[in-house]
């Protein structure tokens, strides 16, 4: 899979789905963010390349509480990828 998936409307709906099984007990069933981890409904994220959002996910920031994701196939990287950048 490569970055395609980043504008794909199907992607991005699979991608709400794994958001919400993920990610959102830390930043949020609508992705605004809580005491855990910010709002993805940001500028930052409107402006970072999908390429370094699907970086994130695999790899994570330790350092910040972020969990490397790097079990979920990169498939389901790239949705959650589609998915953030479709709700920007």
């Amino acid at each position: 899979m490569d970055h395609a998936l980043s504008s794909d409307p199907d992607a991005a709906r699979a991608g709400a789905k794994l958001f919400q099984r993920y990610c959102a007990s830390c930043h949020g069933r609508d992705a605004q963010g809580l005491e855990k981890a910010p709002a993805l409904r940001s500028p930052v994220v409107r402006d970072a390349s999908p390429g370094s959002l699907f970086w994130l996910l695999r790899n994570g920031i330790l350092r910040r509480g972020m969990p490397a994701w790097s079990h979920l196939p990169g498939e389901q990287r790239w949705q959650i990828v589609a998915w953030l950048k479709s709700i920007q």
